[in-house]
């Protein structure tokens, strides 16, 4: 039987910084006030003829350098965004697999928002198990910059630009493999965060209605309660069914949002200082990238070993939520 083994990582932020000091400047906020609410300090911010498939084939570029393997061996792209190079089409990936020179195999996007690299991890696992590929690039890529309405302070200050990439491949060792991964999603909640217009679910009165509808909007408070709640609750679950202990889990990387959800999820599982993931005080929200950005982090410091156990867990617009117990497994 074939597995799922998560064989390298690479990430990609743009040079800009955007402080909260200079977001300041441009809306009624400060660095304590931005700080106490979210943990953020700065955030990337990518240049204007920087695109997200841009920072995604940067990002791609180290993962599979990182895997061993020659471009040709991936037979799967799968981009998560909600920020694309164009609306509907071409997808991201497509063009993200243009410019790395990979033609003629599969390639598409999805929209998961926040969850999104867990659930194009999910994807991955399945076409790799199910024996139709075999070496598979995820990327979660996002250039939030351009849905980003920067005189709503509620939004503003939470959101930046990056990029992270993965490959998973097939492996007969199962100590490799993926262990498994939850997702769900509940549109009831659609409306808590949501680019309402642009689309043929809303109405085009007037171009400055269509154009600020396609900015980005949340619900702030709400979306804080749920958040917490679905998030403990689905890696709770995911722990139990697979039998595994918090104190097993060497790295819990959650979706990196809000510090105070991240602390208030990692409080209520118990989890120590040491296996929480912190990236959001540099580069804020980035939705899709925000986990493979900080397992880069983990890596690249050397805090991420081969056989460790990581424990991702996201939560996004839609509403959509998931988590994944995944061991590092780089190539022998």
């Amino acid at each position: 039987m074939a597995y799922a083994a998560f064989r390298s990582i690479g990430a990609y932020v743009p040079k800009k910084i955007l402080t909260n000091e200079e977001l300041s400047e441009m809306v009624d906020t400060s660095d304590e006030w931005i700080t106490k609410r979210t943990g953020i300090k700065e955030r990337h911010i990518a240049a204007e003829d920087e695109f997200t498939s841009d920072m995604g084939v940067k990002a791609a570029e180290l993962a599979l350098e990182r895997s061993g393997l020659a471009k040709e061996e991936i037979d799967l792209v799968v981009c998560a965004t909600i920020s694309p190079d164009y609306f509907c089409m071409p997808s991201t990936a497509t063009i993200i697999s243009q410019k790395l020179g990979l033609n003629n195999i599969q390639a598409f996007d999805i929209s998961a928002a926040c969850t999104g690299f867990v659930y194009i991890l999910s994807i991955a696992k399945a076409f790799i198990e199910s024996g139709m590929k075999k070496n598979v690039l995820i990327i979660g890529a996002e250039k939030l910059s351009s849905i980003t309405d920067f005189s709503d302070r509620g939004t503003c200050i939470l959101f930046g630009d990056g990029a992270g990439a993965a490959v998973i491949s097939a492996t007969d060792d199962k100590s490799e493999a993926i262990i498994d991964i939850h997702t769900g999603s509940d549109g009831n909640y659609a409306d808590l965060l949501m680019t309402p217009n642009g689309g043929s679910g809303s109405a085009h009165d007037a171009l400055e209605q269509e154009a600020a509808g396609c900015f980005m909007q949340m619900k702030g408070n709400e979306t804080y309660k749920i958040a917490v709640r679905t998030l403990t609750k689905d890696v709770v679950e995911i722990l139990k069914q697979n039998n595994i202990k918090g104190e097993e889990i060497k790295h819990f990387v959650p979706h990196q949002a809000n510090y105070r959800i991240i602390k208030a999820v990692g409080d209520a599982l118990k989890l120590s200082e040491e296996q929480v993931v912190l990236t959001v005080g540099k580069y804020g929200n980035t939705s899709g990238a925000s986990i493979p950005m900080a397992i880069n982090d983990i890596y690249e410091s050397g805090r991420l070993q081969s056989g460790e156990l990581m424990l991702l867990d996201a939560f996004g617009g839609g509403l959509t939520w998931g988590s994944a117990l995944v061991p590092f497994s780089p190539s022998k």
